[in-house]
């Protein structure tokens, strides 16, 4: 069985085709950051663990779930919860780190259709991506949510950023200890009705992400 851990902040209208898309030996553990619209009762019902992340942020979210991902699985993946990446996509990303092939693998986001990225969120993302590549060498051109590595390997990274440098933070950190970082494809299409994105949905949570990454890259 492979956990996967899905930060949740209100995304009760994405949870039921989000986990019924789950795929045969994956796990949903559901890590709520204070949804106000019923989604751990949602989750719950429909199977999925669900633990309850009081520190407020992207990263603590993250956090909260991979402790509570079962140690002896060994394979832990990361994905958004918003219903913008298909969870039937996982093998995609989980497999190259099951071969040994990569220690760590992020899904590089494809857009289904024009509205599913919008055009300030590709440009920041784009921008922190060449950053990225000019700090690390890594040959990376997205941050994508969407990612698996070995929960062992993770929790050795000691990632201590709670907010939104999170995922930057883990590829960085990566870099530095030698590990053999890939991205593949994954489809990345617009969110459930109902649900809006806490980065890329809005120009200022874009901008409070990009402030977030840039402090890590900073360090």
């Amino acid at each position: 069985m492979t956990d996967v851990v899905l930060p949740c902040l209100d995304e009760a209208a994405a949870l039921p085709w989000l986990l019924a898309r789950m795929p045969s030996g994956y796990r949903a553990i559901v890590a709520d950051n204070g949804s106000t619209d019923g989604s751990p009762d949602i989750a719950a019902s429909l199977g999925a663990i669900v633990v309850t992340a009081p520190q407020r942020g992207f990263g603590a979210a993250v956090h909260t779930g991979l402790m509570a991902a079962d140690p002896d699985d060994g394979l832990v993946c990361v994905m958004d919860a918003d219903g913008s990446f298909d969870p039937a996509q996982l093998p995609r990303v989980a497999d190259p780190v099951r071969a040994g092939r990569a220690r760590l693998v992020l899904g590089r986001r494809r857009p289904t259709s024009a509205g599913a990225w919008p055009a300030h969120a590709r440009f920041a993302n784009a921008v922190l991506a060449w950053r990225l590549r000019r700090t690390t060498g890594l040959q990376l051109h997205d941050l994508g949510p969407m990612r698996a590595a070995r929960l062992v390997d993770l929790l050795d990274l000691d990632l201590r950023d709670r907010r939104f440098g999170y995922p930057l933070e883990m590829v960085v950190k990566a870099a530095r200890a030698g590990w053999a970082v890939a991205e593949v494809d994954v489809d990345y299409a617009p969110r459930a009705a109902g649900s809006r994105s806490k980065v890329t949905g809005t120009v200022r949570g874009t901008a409070r992400a990009v402030r977030d990454m840039s402090k890590v890259l900073a360090q």
